[in-house]
């Protein structure tokens, strides 16, 4: 249970989006400083953890003219606790242009284990330096945990058709990874906000010790202008997992209200 808790928490935080070409993307963000969202894990009908993901102006100066802030953190709740104990930061520093990621650290608290991480990122050069030395990517675009969520919100879909694939370079853990998603198609689905018009993705998962061969990750986007992921789910070899928004506040956009 405890692996199981973790690795479904890392995996449904890095599940947005991709391509082996720079993607294309939005010169107008869907997200603004002030922004705030809040999500509930639930394995079965228990209700795991919670997260909160917030987005604010930096006061660290960088290369580029702006940057944002983002901060994720993520708890396990009280009756879960007893099982297990999390209580994980994230903190990424970005190119509010670009979305792309010029620091990062992590802040990992799981029963016993602790980890710290920082992480700087020179697009230049596609390198970045984490714990263990610097590494080199193949890609152009390179991002951490946080900001490949947020750079996802800001994907030019407007050429996306059902079926088709897409692949995301990022660092995680002292390793360069991809990972692919495909589209599905556009769907309503009845959320704690109301019923939402979604895009369906589907994030690729390897089968194993937590997932039943057959397993597969949906995540769902508002198909607005503030691009939210508000749901994802993935059965696992006992039960499912389930991540849901609760709250958001702070949007550059009304729940369901198209990009001016």
């Amino acid at each position: 249970m405890k692996k199981t808790l973790a690795l479904v928490c890392s995996l449904l935080g890095v599940a947005l989006f991709a391509h082996g070409q720079p993607l294309p993307y939005l010169k107008e963000s869907a997200f603004q400083a002030g922004e705030e969202l809040n999500y509930r894990l639930r394995y079965g009908v228990i209700s795991a953890a919670t997260g909160t993901l917030k987005v604010e102006d930096s006061s660290i100066k960088f290369s580029s003219p702006h940057s944002f802030h983002l901060t994720a953190r993520g708890r396990t709740s009280s009756a879960f606790s007893i099982f297990y104990t999390v209580n994980n930061r994230y903190d990424s520093y970005i190119d509010s242009r670009t979305y792309l990621p010029h620091y990062y650290t992590e802040n990992i608290h799981e029963g016993n284990y602790r980890r710290t991480d920082i992480v700087r990122f020179n697009h230049r050069t596609r390198t970045v330096n984490g714990n263990k030395g610097t590494f080199k990517s193949e890609s152009a675009q390179m991002f951490d945990l946080l900001s490949a969520y947020y750079f996802a919100r800001n994907l030019d879909l407007s050429g996306v058709k059902q079926g088709q694939s897409f692949k995301l370079t990022y660092f995680l853990n002292d390793e360069i990874a991809t990972l692919g998603i495909e589209y599905i198609g556009i769907e309503t689905i009845k959320t704690p906000l109301g019923r939402l018009e979604c895009l369906k993705f589907s994030p690729e998962i390897k089968p194993g010790r937590i997932f039943r061969k057959d397993s597969r990750l949906y995540l769902w986007v508002t198909n607005d202008g503030n691009r939210i992921p508000v749901k994802a789910q993935v059965e696992i070899l006992v039960g499912s997992v389930t991540l849901e928004l609760t709250d958001a506040k702070g949007l550059k956009y009304d729940l369901g209200e198209k990009a001016k």
